[in-house]
């Protein structure tokens, strides 16, 4: 089952899912659908990959946490968006005289 997938990916793989695991706006949907791993995988990567005061602080983290749940997000798709987005040209503010 998911134990044979998580055997299958690269370091690689594995060192991607536990970065995007720790992003607060990236929910496991994502890493599924980018990865073909469950969130009960994920948790079991992250369990084998970090010590153990890591493993808490990061299971705290994420317990709950609506970003982290498609299906729980007040949001459907994409970012937030400063109220200034329109006026940032090339990572640069516009002038504004």
């Amino acid at each position: 089952m998911g134990t044979s997938k998580i055997e299958e990916l690269t370091e690689r793989d594995k060192n991607r899912i536990i970065e995007m695991a720790w992003e607060d706006r990236t929910p496991f949907d994502a890493i599924e659908f980018q990865f073909g791993v469950t969130e009960k995988d994920v948790i079991e990567i992250m369990r084998k990959s970090m010590k153990r005061s890591s493993w808490r602080l990061w299971r705290k983290r994420v317990q709950g946490r609506n970003t982290k749940h498609a299906k729980k997000r007040n949001f459907r798709s994409g970012r937030h968006k400063a109220d200034r987005q329109r006026t940032i040209s090339g990572n640069k503010l516009s002038k504004r005289w």
